[in-house]
């Protein structure tokens, strides 16, 4: 297995106690900010091929749910810390509010809606994460769930049996304010049971 790429890095949180108080950073509207730099991309989302004009710095998450009408991917926080707009990029969970488009150019994206089309290849209307997560009732509101759905995918691809320690690695990026926490997980290990042999 490849290591993952560093361009795929979210960059790390803002602030914190050890470096200082947090600075403001400047949110980005969903709108393109500038048309007068498009480019042409081809961009591979779940399994489709699409060819788009749009700047290439534009947020990978803008370009989803703007241009091609994906809205599992959330916009949370704009700053690639709760997890909200989470894709795989090549099986790769990242942060698509904080990734160029021009990034994913080239790469298969996976978005929460292109889950079931690997599901029903085996057979299953949804990905045995996505119905983990119904048979768990993992939700309250259910802003964080594409964050979540994904990078529990992502996990039981590398683990199919994985330990609480690594569900909990896993998903200690991902923020969910409702305070679901103990269904989400009972839902990853209902999944892991699904995908067992």
């Amino acid at each position: 297995m490849t290591p993952p790429r560093s361009d795929l890095r979210s960059p790390p949180p803002q602030g914190g106690a050890a470096s200082g108080p947090a600075k403001p950073v400047p949110r980005r509207p969903l709108d393109h900010p500038s048309t007068c730099h498009e480019t042409k991309l081809t961009l591979d989302v779940n399994g489709q091929p699409h060819t788009l004009a749009v700047p290439p710095d534009a947020p990978l998450l803008q370009v989803l749910r703007n241009d091609l009408a994906l809205n599992g991917p959330k916009y949370g926080c704009g700053l690639g810390e709760c997890g909200a707009c989470l894709v795989l990029i090549d099986g790769t969970p990242a942060r698509s509010c904080v990734i160029p488009v021009r990034v994913a150019e080239g790469r298969a994206v996976t978005t929460l809606e292109g889950l079931p089309a690997r599901a029903q290849a085996e057979g299953d209307a949804l990905h045995p994460v996505q119905q983990a997560f119904i048979d768990a009732q993992a939700a309250q509101c259910g802003y964080c769930l594409n964050g979540m759905v994904i990078a529990t995918v992502a996990l039981l691809e590398r683990h199919p049996c994985p330990s609480d320690v690594q569900v909990r690695a896993a998903l200690s990026h991902n923020l969910c304010r409702c305070g679901t926490h103990l269904e989400i997980l009972d839902a990853v290990r209902r999944a892991a049971d699904l995908i067992a042999p």
